[in-house]
């Protein structure tokens, strides 16, 4: 079925690449997790499906992956700087808890919001709080190295040195040293730091700081871009495949990721770095420090003053595959029931694909120009998958598959005049490209396939009988719970509302 071979786009370099791992067939994928000090909203929401995405078709070409994404709960704090208060710790003292009863408190959250969108279980999730040994091993790596330094017990990475002597600071994010050193000169003489472009490595803790660990420096906790590059560095080695992450943490988070790895381990982290864009609200980026965001579970449940109603995970997940990784996505009410009722198409198209059966005919012809369109459609569908994951494109082309299957469905179409191998590389291709790489599973309520049968033979009878009042009676109940019933040449089905 591929035409073609996968490229990604490669924010270190600016380019799209064939994928050419490491040490094929296995493949080393690590993404930055949530800091979990509150619900998952529809931001965390799009790096989770966008990299569940990479995993599942990296799988379905029959690579090995071994997908690590963290867990941060400790040491990420306010406004993502040096200073300040940790974002797990102030919660704490808010709610009256533990930072460690936050932190597991709404990673349970995060967990069961991930679920319900589909999304994969990654191979390894480990958490910085279970990594600090390995965290103060890589300062000391990299204090040997010469390239960080020790200040009233807190330690530094020296990046005027390391830009000298090791590699370019800014090379991922395009910035420049020079540039950053001279936007940051206000913060001169009020910073240990000897330059203010300098990133903490170990924060000494003040006494009301509630997480803390011992070490030779002092008694604190790690920086918040130290634990990626020593979990990913333990569980995928120093050199790996893919590195993901939202666009936000591509400066300074990951920046300071290839540098502490350099000044370590001398090597890039990553060979290809991704990045998913923003989820906006009326054009500025979706997020927590900015109060504009919209949890989960308020967009399940409607239970939020920007939504005109409930949306529900699997509308949330297609809205999501709707517009490449790499674009911005803009919320709102309109694109949501779009999202929804185009949702509702591909999976009653799903429904029909498991009704259909091949009828061979001799006396039908083969539709050459039917064949045609069918083979081009399914070829496109790779094709955008092996651009970059371009899930917005594949869809589209699905959606050609499925004027097919609905003709198969109303007898529009014959399925001899497809032939018995387009046949079943259609619908093949439909099922797998729903249920295995773009991840979209029907949503039922309990028992809703038997009830609905029963529904349905009531209906029949009803209408045998020439009762259109009680035909019309069932048809609206139906209707109002989203079914809509569908009067077949020699059948009565049902369909989800579209």
């Amino acid at each position: 079925m591929q035409s073609k071979k996968l490229k990604i786009y490669n924010t270190l370099s600016r380019t799209k690449e064939i994928f050419e791992p490491i040490s094929p067939p296995n493949v080393g994928m690590y993404v930055c997790g949530p800091t979990v000090y509150g619900d998952a909203h529809l931001g965390h929401a799009r790096a989770a499906v966008s990299f569940d995405i990479v995993f599942r078709y990296l799988r379905f070409l029959d690579y090995k992956v071994r997908y690590v994404r963290n867990i941060t709960d400790v040491g990420h704090l306010e406004a993502d700087a040096d200073e300040g208060e940790d974002k797990i710790a102030k919660k704490a003292k808010l709610e009256q808890l533990e930072p460690m009863e936050v932190a597991q408190q709404y990673a349970s959250s995060y967990h069961r919001d991930m679920e319900l969108l589909n999304t994969i279980r990654p191979s390894i999730e480990p958490r910085a709080t279970g990594h600090i040994p390995e965290q103060i091993k890589l300062i000391d790596e990299i204090i040997a190295n010469g390239l960080a330094y020790v200040v009233n017990g807190s330690v530094y990475f020296d990046v005027l040195k390391y830009n000298k002597e090791e590699k370019q600071y800014g090379i991922l994010s395009g910035r420049v040293v020079d540039e950053l050193m001279s936007g940051s000169r206000e913060l001169d003489g009020q910073s240990e730091k000897k330059n203010p472009v300098d990133f903490a490595l170990w924060k000494k803790a003040s006494p009301e700081h509630l997480m803390r660990w011992e070490s030779k420096w002092s008694v604190g906790f790690p920086g918040w871009h130290l634990e990626c590059t020593a979990m990913s560095s333990k569980y995928l080695g120093d050199k790996f495949d893919i590195h993901g992450g939202g666009m936000d943490l591509m400066f300074p988070h990951h920046e300071c990721e290839i540098a502490q790895s350099n000044a370590s381990h001398h090597t890039d982290p990553a060979k290809y770095w991704m990045h998913n864009n923003m989820i906006t609200i009326n054009g500025q980026k979706m997020g927590k420090s900015l109060g504009n965001f919209i949890t989960l579970q308020q967009l399940f449940h409607g239970d939020h003053e920007k939504l005109e109603q409930a949306y529900s995970p699997m509308t949330v997940r297609y809205f999501i595959l709707t517009a490449h990784y790499r674009s911005t996505l803009d919320f709102s009410n309109q694109a949501l029931q779009a999202a929804q009722k185009g949702y509702k198409k591909l999976i009653n198209g799903l429904r029909i694909t498991s009704q259909l059966k091949y009828e061979a005919d001799p006396e039908v012809l083969v539709d050459e120009n039917n064949v045609a369109q069918i083979e081009k459609s399914i070829a496109a569908a790779f094709d955008a998958m092996n651009d970059d994951f371009n899930t917005a494109q594949a869809i589209g082309h699905l959606f050609n598959l499925l004027k097919k299957i609905n003709s198969l469905y109303t007898g529009q179409l014959h399925s001899a005049q497809l032939g018995r191998d387009v046949y079943d590389k259609l619908i093949q291709t439909f099922n797998v490209f729903i249920k295995e790489i773009l991840g979209l599973i029907e949503e039922k309520g309990d028992n809703q396939d038997e009830l609905l049968k029963v529904i349905i033979d009531l209906y029949s009878n009803a209408k045998s009988a020439r009762d259109y009042q009680k035909v019309d009676e069932i048809r609206a109940a139906l209707k109002g719970v989203g079914v809509i019933i569908k009067d077949m040449k020699n059948s009565v089905d049902w369909a989800y509302e579209e």
